[in-house]
């Protein structure tokens, strides 16, 4: 007689064994490819360091080598925002303007399109899901969208009216990554928040709201608070995303969790929408003064797109948190390359 449930038993080992060995491959390729994206950033710093006069030549006689360029330099940050938790739309706008040879008007639109067309794939089914929150979306961006509107005039005004219009902006997208890599550095998400008591505006326009959580099979009830001061907040994170072409997660995401009390959940998936209405309002202002190029547009949006699947897929396997810190090693680089290239421009150093 055949002993079945030895076979089977053995079966199940030789199974859970490959299983584990797939495992580990399987973070062992994350972390290789987490490197080897840095280490290709680096590459592109250095060749941009050592080789502006070349590449000044190489625009005009190769053209068709800078998308196949962008489409690496997207893929491979679209692999390692997800990993590292960073947005690749906040990676793109100041690495592309530290590291290519593209006018920055060119750089901030395409940084625009990058962040719109990564919301829009992602916010309709959060607010299908009734994660994301319409009734806070729509009193915040009825502000936001006009300060973003306002920054992406005045971004694009600077530029032209002042012939050194272009080092200005990058001294202060210096700056700003600057505020953003420290908001990174000191921020902490809180997953279920606690609101004590609403505030009047909040409670007059109904801010609370409920969802189911298939995590921990409940309806998960909560409420917003110091919506007017969130607002103001908002305001100022609209006009930045527009003046600089950068996805605003960076921001919304700790002013709806953080200072208003929203879930993480719903924190991220309301902020996805709020950038779906804010950044196409900038991306118009920039579309209609020339400032959007197909040539830079396409292989950018098509990159980061492919590379993000693979990096969120990663992400699930592996998280290596030195990933994290080295992007953010790499991002407060390319602030100190930004204003160094500013200063440098207005022949200051």
């Amino acid at each position: 007689m055949l002993n079945w449930s030895g076979k089977l038993k053995s079966k199940w080992e030789i199974y859970k064994t490959l299983k584990e060995v797939v495992m580990r491959c399987t973070k062992q390729l994350g972390k290789l490819i987490g490197l080897a994206s840095i280490i290709f950033l680096f590459y592109v710093a250095l060749a941009h360091a050592g080789g502006e006069a070349a590449v000044k030549t190489t625009t005009s006689s190769h053209w068709w080598l800078w998308p196949i360029i962008l489409f690496l330099f997207t893929f491979i940050i679209g692999i390692i925002a997800p990993m590292s938790g960073v947005g690749g739309g906040v990676l793109f706008v100041p690495l592309a303007t530290a590291f290519f040879p593209f006018n920055v008007d060119f750089i901030r639109g395409t940084g625009l399109i990058m962040a719109l067309t990564s919301a829009l794939s992602s916010a309709p089914q959060f607010i299908k899901k009734g994660v994301a929150n319409v009734k806070i979306m729509v009193p915040v961006v009825v502000v936001s969208i006009i300060t973003s509107i306002v920054g992406g005039i005045v971004g694009l005004w600077i530029t032209s009216a002042f012939p050194s219009g272009k080092y200005y902006i990058t001294i202060a997208l210096g700056l700003v990554l600057f505020l953003i890599f420290i908001v990174m550095i000191t921020s902490k998400r809180v997953e279920y928040p606690e609101v004590e008591s609403m505030d009047g505006l909040s409670q007059k326009l109904g801010l609370s709201s409920s969802w189911y959580e298939p995590t921990l099979e409940k309806i998960i009830e909560y409420k917003i608070t110091r919506l007017p001061i969130g607002i103001l907040c908002f305001a100022g994170v609209g006009f930045i995303a527009g003046m600089f072409g950068l996805g605003a997660g960076w921001a919304n995401v700790p002013v709806l969790n953080l200072l208003m009390g929203a879930p993480i959940k719903v924190a991220v998936s309301t902020s996805m929408a709020i950038i779906t209405v804010n950044d196409a309002a900038a991306a118009w202002i920039y579309l209609a003064k020339g400032a959007i190029l197909p040539l830079i547009v396409v292989p950018s949006v098509i990159g980061i797109t492919i590379g993000a699947r693979i990096g969120a897929w990663l992400a699930v396997k592996t998280k290596p948190k030195f990933i994290k810190y080295l992007v953010l090693a790499i991002m407060l680089f390319a602030a100190l390359l930004d204003i160094f290239k500013g200063l440098h421009g207005l022949g200051v150093v």
